[in-house]
């Protein structure tokens, strides 16, 4: 019976279910059992096998034929013996060998086991993944950064070199230029002292007294020359800008300027050596100067204004800038100190014209001029007064 049993167990189906079962086979030569195992387990193994779900039959034996539980009838939901299998009250029921249910269970609660333990690990897991391709983007964004930063940095470190470069090449050409001016102007001075000494060595002194009758002492402003923007001191040696016009308009004279603020003086020198000395005080914007008695005076024109034309050489400040106008070209001067008066001397034997400062001797500026006419000085005002000094 027991061999029989075994090799039927050997052959019964494992089903999915653990409430499945099999229909075992019936054994040839057996009759049929009554169903008496209905109580055949005891209330205690029934108990266990339906509350805890645990099929352990080590102590538990069938009532009826005193066997060893070790089926589970299906369609009963009870633990029977063999003999209730086969011959018994179940033997047209599906049963299922307990042995085989148990491996089930332990399979069945492995794999749960494996699963929650997978649910439980998995977000871990991603929350993992989640915080390395965080961690890689954010390091790829900060790299990024990092390189346009430096970029950013070596572009900027570029363009001050190259500006500060420019810088250097154009402190040194102005450093050129200045040395080359005041090279020029050394020059200038030299030949003018040089010339000065020769005529103050070779000219008999009744010629030196004629040629000081040119002098400042008596150069004058010509009141017929005189524009209506200005106004003309009593002794003809201020000239005064006026901010609007007289109401009384002055009478018509084609030697006066119409337009430009302009006045010249009353000596014509086409001879000898020439100085004179204008205060120009804390006027803003004058010009000083010559040109010729052909100048043109009326209209708005280049041609009747001063240091624009081919006509007329003069030292102007305007806007605290110092120059050199000439044919409407300008020389800017690098003034160190403003200057209070402004010195000119003419010597026509060399046709030289210079501008210097009285009190300290500096020369402003100096050329030399191919003149074709006899010079007269000229003067423009357009802030304050200027005032030619005895």
């Amino acid at each position: 019976m027991t061999s029989d049993v075994s090799d039927t167990s050997c052959e019964q189906p494992i089903f999915s279910a653990l409430g499945g079962g099999m229909k075992p086979q019936r054994a040839e030569g057996h009759s049929a059992v009554p169903n008496t195992c209905g109580g055949a387990t005891s209330p205690t193994a029934t108990t266990s096998d339906n509350e805890s779900g645990i099929f352990s039959v080590e102590s538990e034996q069938c009532v009826e034929h005193e066997a060893e539980l070790d089926w589970f009838c299906g369609t009963e939901q009870k633990l029977i013996c063999s003999h209730c299998a086969i011959v018994g009250s179940c033997h047209a029921h599906t049963v299922t060998p307990v042995a085989t249910r148990n491996q089930l269970v332990d399979v069945c609660e492995k794999m749960q086991l494996q699963y929650s333990s997978r649910i439980i690990s998995h977000p871990a897991v991603c929350s993992s993944v989640l915080c390395q391709a965080s961690a890689n983007r954010a390091r790829e964004q900060v790299l990024a950064q990092v390189g346009a930063a430096r970029e950013a940095l070596e572009e900027e470190e570029q363009r001050l070199l190259e500006e500060v470069q420019r810088e250097e090449e154009r402190v040194e050409q102005c450093l050129l230029t200045q040395r080359a001016h005041w090279n020029q102007a050394l020059s200038t001075l030299s030949q003018t002292r040089s010339r000065l000494v020769h005529t103050l060595t070779h000219t008999p002194d009744a010629q030196l007294v004629v040629r000081g009758a040119y002098g400042s002492s008596y150069l004058k402003f010509d009141e017929r020359t005189v524009s209506p923007h200005l106004s003309l001191s009593e002794d003809f040696c201020t000239l005064t800008f006026l901010r609007k016009k007289p109401r009384q308009p002055q009478p018509y004279d084609p030697a006066r300027f119409d337009h430009w603020p302009n006045a010249l003086g009353s000596v014509s020198m086409s001879s000898g050596t020439h100085s004179w000395v204008v205060d120009v005080g804390q006027s803003a914007a004058f010009k000083v100067g010559v040109c010729y008695a052909s100048l043109e005076r009326k209209g708005s024109g280049n041609e009747a204004r001063l240091g624009y034309n081919s006509e007329s050489w003069v030292l102007s400040h305007y806007d605290g800038d110092y120059s050199f106008c000439h044919a409407g070209k300008k020389v800017p001067l690098q003034v160190v100190k403003k200057p209070q008066r402004i010195g000119l001397l003419l010597d026509w034997t060399t046709q030289t014209l210079m501008f210097y400062e009285p009190d300290s001797c500096a020369v402003l500026y100096s050329f030399t001029e191919q003149f074709s006419a006899p010079l007269l000085p000229a003067c423009a005002v357009t802030h304050q007064s200027i005032t030619i000094l005895h």
